[in-house]
């Protein structure tokens, strides 16, 4: 049997997992398979967290969700961040910083950082960021190639931007394109 290839908008709010072994979790959670009836032994390849939106790829060929998990394949992720991004912060992203990964600090390496002159076009999020009246915002454009554990949230954190909405807009050559929120397209092969 082929294997199946799939391409969502993971919306915020959902993990990125099919169920839980916790029942309090399994009660209180949104999952995956409640936005599609996905074949079984699909898995996602990477994760986005709770709080977390955009491009999420599910397969059911693990050889290729390994291959895309790789440090060969660029992610990119538009981040909203608290205040004006100076250059320096820029910068400091660019070059790497240094972020807490459980009990041990780690060094991200160099990204390709930009600031976004104007907010992307998303969907509008299902819960808002924030009001406007406690200052201003910023978007930037992120790409990296390693997937550390809330790893983007922790490097604006890390450079003095807390990150407000976070979007994975393109995994390799595969872009979110105009796909909306819990929208899942399959598609012929990842990669």
């Amino acid at each position: 049997m082929p294997h199946r290839h799939f391409l969502l908008y993971k919306p915020y709010g959902y993990l990125s997992q099919f169920t839980s072994e916790f029942e309090r979790e399994q009660r209180k959670k949104r999952f995956l398979g409640e936005l599609h009836p996905f074949p079984a032994g699909t898995m996602a390849i990477g994760r986005l967290d709770e709080h977390s939106e955009g491009l999420l790829l599910l397969t059911t060929d693990g050889r290729v969700s390994e291959q895309i998990r790789s440090k060969h394949v660029e992610k990119e992720y538009y981040a909203q961040v608290d205040g004006l991004i100076t250059d320096d912060a820029l910068t400091q992203l660019q070059q790497g910083v240094e972020i807490g990964l459980r009990d041990v600090r780690y060094q991200t390496l160099p990204s390709q950082v930009r600031r976004l002159d104007e907010p992307p076009t998303l969907p509008p999020r299902g819960r808002s960021i924030r009001s406007d009246r406690h200052g201003p915002t910023s978007w930037v454009s992120i790409i990296v190639t390693e997937g550390k554990f809330r790893q983007v949230r922790k490097m604006t954190a890390a450079a003095g931007f807390p990150t407000l909405r976070l979007v994975r807009v393109r995994v390799g050559n595969i872009e979110l394109a105009d796909l909306q929120p819990g929208e899942v397209r399959e598609l012929n092969e990842l990669g």
